[in-house]
């Protein structure tokens, strides 16, 4: 183990890995939870027929594990980074809202977009494309996309616990925050809050647990048992469809590329992020075997397309597993283990009401802004594009057009003032076909 790991070599003890591993699982393992129940929401099935929810529900949670766990032990036995992945927040609430029910794509066909969108990723990272393409996007567009993403779920938390409710003349107000579901939300959302800043691993998973006994307490959800058989993954399992038909329509190649943005910047500014942070860079702030670990990502959408879940992404959460000395890919090997147990937990993860799972949605999109301050606000060639991008998507319920418009005004802001020399040649051709998009596509 210590050959293979190069434990001591990287300053770590078989103990801390150990260790870094259970506290990334506990502060991540809401994604277990959450993912089912915002990817549930795409499937016509289950909305006119809710006695398939449980069906469902159970598909969507094992597709979650196991796309999770393939692609956190790759980055543990191939990469050596005790780093996690798993369906990405954010863009499995594209992959629902926007793409499924706001674009009317079935969920299957939103499935091979997930799938191919894989694939390039895993071609790109083969010939060092990735770096190409992550130099023309303006950091300010990557950071803006993160903070729009993180409000965007943040609202879908607050209007799933009645929080915030539609308005015929203010368009949403605020809802019964008396009421037992929207009391469940708050209890969470003080209890996580409250347990992330005393520094309690898996403060996320320990506030859906205390709101969710709430919510049996108050007739919100009722309890369905702890242990039981593994779910039946037949539902959503190799469900995707890939025909001529879809291979042949814009809007699917739109949502492909929306779907690799996202995802190439979220992995890429986590990876970087964590390893820095953890002193994993070498001395030019490079990430060695940067190419494997990426592979991770990209091997983990494809797989988990073919089990039924939206694209996997690294998850920010691995920080908790760093923060306990973990350096090596062993922790990652641990939090893969503890994942795949959790497929044996499917009656509590049906006894988990979407009220439980706001505040998971709420905290965490309140952690996403936490780059908006890495922006220069002072420069409007910076600002303006940035408050674009990041308002665009929860206002339209978007994330794409968010993206959209970010892309087209960052070039041309900078252009007449002065600054065209900023930005990047290719990021004028992603605003032209943006442009086009609007125009003749929308």
């Amino acid at each position: 183990m210590e050959s293979f790991f190069g434990i001591k070599k990287a300053g770590s003890t078989v103990r801390k890995e150990i260790y870094g591993g259970i506290a990334t699982f506990l502060t991540m393992a809401y994604i277990i939870f959450v993912n089912p129940s915002i990817l549930i929401n795409a499937i016509p099935e289950v909305a006119s027929n809710p006695d398939l929810y449980q069906q469902y529900f159970g598909a969507l949670m094992v597709a979650t594990i196991l796309g999770g766990a393939t692609a956190t032990l790759m980055m543990g036995l191939i990469a050596n980074y005790p780093i996690a992945l798993a369906p990405g927040m954010g863009l499995n609430a594209y992959f629902t809202y926007t793409v499924v029910l706001k674009m009317g794509i079935d969920w299957r066909i939103a499935l091979g977009a997930v799938f191919v969108e894989g694939l390039i990723f895993v071609i790109i990272t083969l010939t060092g494309v990735r770096t190409f393409i992550g130099n023309a996007i303006p950091k300010t567009i990557k950071i803006a996309t993160g903070a729009g993403i993180g409000l965007f779920i943040a609202f879908l938390g607050l209007k799933s616990s009645g929080i915030v409710v539609s308005d015929p003349d203010t368009l949403i107000t605020l809802g019964n925050i008396t009421s037992a579901q929207a009391l469940t939300t708050i209890i969470g959302l003080f209890v996580i809050a409250i347990l992330y800043a005393l520094k309690v691993p898996g403060s996320v998973l320990i506030g859906i647990i205390v709101s969710t006994i709430f919510a049996m307490m108050t007739g919100v959800t009722e309890f369905k048992g702890v242990v039981g058989k593994i779910p039946d993954i037949s539902p959503t399992f190799l469900k995707l469809k890939l025909d001529w038909h879809s291979l042949l329509n814009t809007n699917f190649w739109i949502v492909v590329l929306t779907f690799f943005f996202v995802d190439f910047f979220d992995t890429t500014g986590t990876l970087m992020g964590l390893s820095h942070s953890a002193g994993l860079t070498d001395k030019d702030g490079n990430l060695p075997r940067a190419k494997k670990a990426y592979m991770a990502d990209a091997t983990g959408t494809v797989v988990g397309s073919l089990f039924g879940t939206s694209t996997v992404t690294t998850f920010i959460e691995s920080g908790a597993g760093m923060a306990q000395g973990a350096r090596t890919g062993l922790a990652s090997v641990v939090t893969s283990i503890l994942m795949l147990l959790m497929l044996f937990f499917s009656p509590l993860a049906a006894s988990i009401p979407g009220a439980a799972t706001a505040p998971a949605l709420i905290f965490v999109g309140s952690l996403m802004l936490k780059g908006l301050t890495e922006i220069d606000w002072d420069d409007t060639t910076e600002g303006l594009p940035a408050f674009i991008t990041l308002s665009m998507m929860p206002f339209t319920g978007s994330i794409a057009t968010g993206i959209t418009f970010g892309m087209i005004i960052y070039p041309v802001v900078k252009l007449f003032s002065g600054k065209r020399k900023e930005v990047h040649w290719f990021s004028w051709i992603l605003a032209v076909l943006f442009v086009l998009y609007l125009i003749y596509l929308r």
